[in-house]
């Protein structure tokens, strides 16, 4: 319920926010809504403002989505060794030290996040503390710090507004198509009730085949990060940190959480699968 109350109150927000500033762009540059650059604004604004507003919340949003306790003074040997080892593998790839969190969970599982390489988050869940040797949480560090060293969650970003931008500027202008031909094209005042049905219908159609194409590239970045990590720490040591998550529970971690965390969530489908197979990746690291 915490989770569903936050993503509600943080998407509020944003839409307030980018609301406000479509209107001062429409002000100033007097453009029309519904011309062409008008649409192509909207989309555009909300496109790549709601998916880099997120990216700046990102590390804001996981720690109280998860009640992840960042480590600022190591209190036992557990946390020292964890900043001890994020610490040793962010100068390897020549990032600044990363936040360090635990957040209680079941689950085998850590992420990466956060809006740049150098302002990160790294967190494990306390999970993967109880059920993994050193060397194998060692490799899921490895693997979060790739996540960060090779700027991941700027690409996904950067794709995601791609994307989103896309999805809502066909949608609109479709709907726009549509509402014409069912009111012979007369000139009314503004959009029609069909015009907003076909609009949310288009945008979930466009949405489903752009969240493919993240699929794909977050698929690609897990392989990378696989990579990193046994440059890191050995491919030995990877393959058996993939080999424990076979008898993991489903990831509980959400958004860009999830596709950022070593084991995956629930999918309805490969294309749809943020990470790829575990016996693919434990395979490419042969």
């Amino acid at each position: 319920m915490k989770r569903v109350v936050l993503f509600l109150l943080t998407n509020l927000a944003v839409m307030l926010v980018l609301g406000v500033v479509l209107s001062i762009i429409f002000a100033v540059f007097g453009i029309s809504s519904r011309s062409m650059g008008g649409i192509l604004t909207i989309a555009a604004v909300f496109g790549f403002g709601g998916a880099f507003i997120s990216l700046a919340m990102s590390k804001w949003i996981a720690k109280r989505s998860t009640g992840a306790y960042v480590i600022e003074h190591a209190r036992t040997d557990t946390e020292q060794w964890l900043m001890a080892t994020v610490a040793e593998q962010a100068q390897q790839r020549g990032i600044k030290m990363p936040e360090v969190a635990i957040y209680d969970s079941p689950e085998i599982n850590a992420f990466a996040t956060g809006p740049s390489k150098n302002n990160a988050l790294v967190a494990v869940s306390s999970g993967l503390l109880h059920n993994m040797t050193k060397d194998e949480a060692q490799a899921v560090l490895a693997h979060e710090v790739s996540h960060v060293a090779n700027g991941d969650m700027v690409t996904l970003t950067l794709i995601q507004g791609v994307v989103n931008t896309f999805v809502i500027f066909l949608a609109k202008v479709l709907a726009g198509v549509v509402d014409n031909f069912l009111s012979g094209n007369e000139e009314e005042s503004g959009p029609s009730w069909t015009y907003f049905l076909f609009d949310m219908l288009f945008q979930i159609l466009f949405g489903v085949l752009a969240s493919v194409v993240v699929a794909y590239f977050s698929r690609k970045r897990e392989y990378a990060a696989d990579r990193g990590a046994a440059e890191l720490v050995g491919a030995n040591k990877m393959r058996a940190a993939l080999e424990r998550l076979k008898g993991n529970r489903e990831s509980q971690l959400e958004g860009s959480m999830m596709a950022f965390g070593i084991a995956s969530g629930r999918s309805i489908g490969e294309l749809f699968a943020s990470h790829p197979p575990l016996d693919a990746r434990i395979n490419a690291l042969k």
